[in-house]
Order: C-alpha cells, then sequence, then structure tokens
C-alpha cells in the first residue's frame, strides 16, 4: 500500500453560497498551508459561489489570496465534486461532463471552512452527519445556536452567561406591524448596533446613533438575512476575545490567552475590512493588558459559553468588559476565521500553540470524532 494510502485523507471545504465566500477561500488557503503535508493526504473541496462543488488540488487553494486589494472567489467548474457514503465512511468522487463518476478516494476527516450560513450553521455539519463523514468543529445544534444570534442569547442567559440587552425583529413582523416591531427596540439605549441575525464578518451591521436611522439600518441588514438582532451598545467598553479549544483526551476544554481589538478610525467599528483588509486600521493586542482577575473571568466564562452550547473542537468567544470590570459575554463564533490577520491563531501562538500545531490538533479531534450520536 502506498504511503498516501496510508495517511489520513483530509478534505478542506470552503467556499460556499453565503456572503463570506471570499473570507472562506481566504481562510482556507491559510489553513491548507499549515497542514503537515507528510503526515496527512490533502484535497480542497471548493463550494462555488451556485452551490457546485469541485475538487481542487492543494496548490491551487494555496493561491487562493487577496490580490490587488481583493479577496479570492471561486470560479465555475464543468466538473462537480460528489460526496458519497461508502461501506466505511465517505468517499470522494468527481463527475464530468458526461455524467461518468471518477473516484478521488476515501474522505477520512472533513475541515469545513465555510463561514456564514448554509456552512457555519449546522447545515453542512448535518450533511457530513448522514454520509458518515468525520469533521472538525462544532456539531449540527451548536453550529446552529451559536450562528442565530437571537437563540445563542437564549441559550447563555439560561446558563446564567451575562449578555447584553436585544430585540429581535423577524422577517413575519417586520411585513405585517413594522410599528410593533420599532416599538420592541425602543426601550433599548442608544447607540444601537443593528445585525444580521445569522451573518458573520461584520457583513450588513450598523451602528445607529439615533432613531432616525434605525430603518435603514435594519433595511441594511435584511439584504444579508431576513431575520434582524439590535443590540445595544456598549457605551466606553473595551472588546475583548478568547480562544477555546476541546482537549484532545475529552478533558475540559482549554482557554487561550486574552486579546483585544482597538480600532483607529472615529466609529471604532471593527467591520468587514478592517478584519480582512486591515492595513493601518486596527491594532490587535495579543495578549491584552488587562487585569489578571479579568482575564481569568473571560476565560472562565468563555469555556462555560463553548459547554453551553454542546461546542466541540474549537471556538472564539468574544466578551465586552464595561468600565466598570463586567464582563458580558457578546457571541460565539464556532468557525473563527484563520487569515494571517485572524485572532484565532494569534492566541494560540501567544499560549504556546503554534498555528501548524493547532491546525494538526483540530485534525486529530476530528479523526477521533465518533460516528452518530455523541
Amino acid at each position: 500500500m502506498s504511503d498516501v494510502l496510508t495517511r489520513p485523507r483530509v478534505a478542506v471545504v470552503f467556499g460556499g453560497v453565503s456572503s463570506e465566500h471570499n473570507v472562506s477561500c481566504l481562510t482556507a488557503a491559510g489553513v491548507l498551508g499549515a497542514i503537515d503535508r507528510d503526515a496527512y493526504d490533502v484535497i480542497g473541496v471548493g463550494i462555488t459561489k451556485t452551490g457546485r462543488w469541485l475538487v481542487m488540488e492543494p496548490d491551487a487553494v494555496l493561491a487562493l489570496q487577496v490580490s490587488d486589494h481583493r479577496l479570492p472567489e471561486l470560479t465555475e467548474s464543468t466538473a462537480d465534486a460528489v460526496l458519497v457514503r461508502g461501506t466505511t465512511g465517505s468517499e470522494l468522487a468527481v463527475r464530468d461532463e458526461s455524467s461518468a463518476l471518477a473516484k478521488v478516494g476515501p474522505v477520512d476527516v472533513a475541515f469545513s471552512l465555510l463561514h456564514g450560513p448554509f456552512g457555519e450553521d449546522g447545515t453542512i455539519q448535518g450533511l457530513f452527519e448522514m454520509m458518515g463523514t468525520r469533521y472538525v468543529g462544532a456539531g449540527v445544534l451548536a453550529s446552529a445556536v451559536g450562528m442565530d444570534k437571537h437563540y445563542m442569547k437564549l441559550v447563555l442567559a439560561g446558563s446564567a452567561i451575562p449578555v447584553g440587552p436585544y430585540a429581535v425583529v423577524t422577517p413575519h413582523q417586520w411585513r405585517t406591524d413594522r410599528v410593533a416591531a420599532l416599538e420592541a427596540v425602543a426601550p433599548l439605549t442608544y447607540p444601537l448596533y443593528v445585525k444580521p441575525a445569522r451573518g458573520g464578518s461584520s457583513l450588513g451591521i450598523s451602528k445607529v446613533d439615533d432613531p432616525s436611522k434605525l430603518e435603514a439600518a435594519i433595511e441594511q441588514a435584511h439584504e444579508f438575512d431576513p431575520k434582524v438582532i439590535v443590540e445595544q451598545a456598549f457605551v466606553g467598553a473595551r472588546e475583548l476575545e478568547c480562544g477555546v479549544l476541546a482537549e484532545v483526551d475529552g478533558g475540559t476544554p482549554r482557554a487561550s490567552k486574552i486579546a483585544e481589538i482597538r480600532m483607529h478610525n472615529e466609529s471604532g467599528f471593527y467591520d468587514f475590512e478592517a478584519k480582512y483588509l486591515p492595513e493601518e486600521q486596527v491594532d490587535l493586542d495579543v495578549p491584552a493588558d488587562i487585569e489578571p482577575a479579568i482575564a481569568e473571568e473571560i476565560q472562565r466564562l468563555a469555556i462555560e459559553t463553548f459547554e453551553a452550547i454542546g461546542c466541540e473542537g474549537l471556538a472564539r468567544v468574544d466578551v465586552f468588559v464595561t468600565p466598570e470590570g463586567r464582563v458580558v459575554v457578546n457571541e460565539i463564533n464556532t468557525m473563527p476565521g484563520f487569515t494571517e490577520h485572524s485572532m484565532f491563531p494569534r492566541m494560540w501562538a501567544a499560549s504556546g500553540v503554534s498555528y501548524p500545531e493547532l491546525v494538526d490538533r483540530l485534525i486529530r479531534l476530528g479523526l477521533e470524532r465518533p460516528l452518530g450520536l455523541r
């Protein structure tokens, strides 16, 4: 048997139909470049913006980089990748223009780097479960809860984890009783942040300073999600992040060093361009300059948040620290970015886990994941 066949095969899945397609491509290039190719046989599985799956060689994935201030994007292909369930697990095949199937080989573990809806929300995780595919990261329920900021806050509050004041604008309510929707927001204190309830990467998010701009902000968020969440801002608070990693031996998850985002612009809004085309827009302090007691509190809440939604593998937990020193959980991200500017790998590097070690640990966690109910 050849060495290629004895190495576990890792399918790096990326792209997708969501508005975060381009970010996912960039993440895939970073992660694939960190995988030990002597230890693993790696294949890229790209999903175009139209939803077609295609097999990509590793070098083609590595070439997906920022060019001329633009994020990468997958092009269409005439050959489709097909995931099928075999007798011992899942297998990957390619269907050409004649509809003939050519076998690529087994998939030992899928490393899904899809951000946003139809990738980070439990949908592809459900596909993997049905196809008998081991995979990296959160399962179906944890992914869905982590993606929907409304239900995430309900679960966290039900677990006695502090969250901020918010209101939800459902698509039915906005269509049938806009006045009632706006009245639900009225008890919140401005400024507010208006967000797609199931989005990420700061796309479609607006900071609103007065009621006259609220409807326009909700309409903008609707371009990304028919369900909208309105959150009360924490004026003067610091925005900090903490990474969480599951232990390979099944022990208590581990929390990373704390990181802080400090914006250079006047709005203080960590928007899409600041995240992925940063240049001189932000300072990313790892570790953050905070009191040890506050750092311990953030780490404790990060692990509790991870466990509250039943997360697996990895997550990034974002918090606010008020001027009075109160820690409030903003959200959990079950598939944080892995670009060179991303906080998650930087926090773990500061915690003694290098980028390649981090990727390897996640793959090993995925390979050890049992199939079926857990």
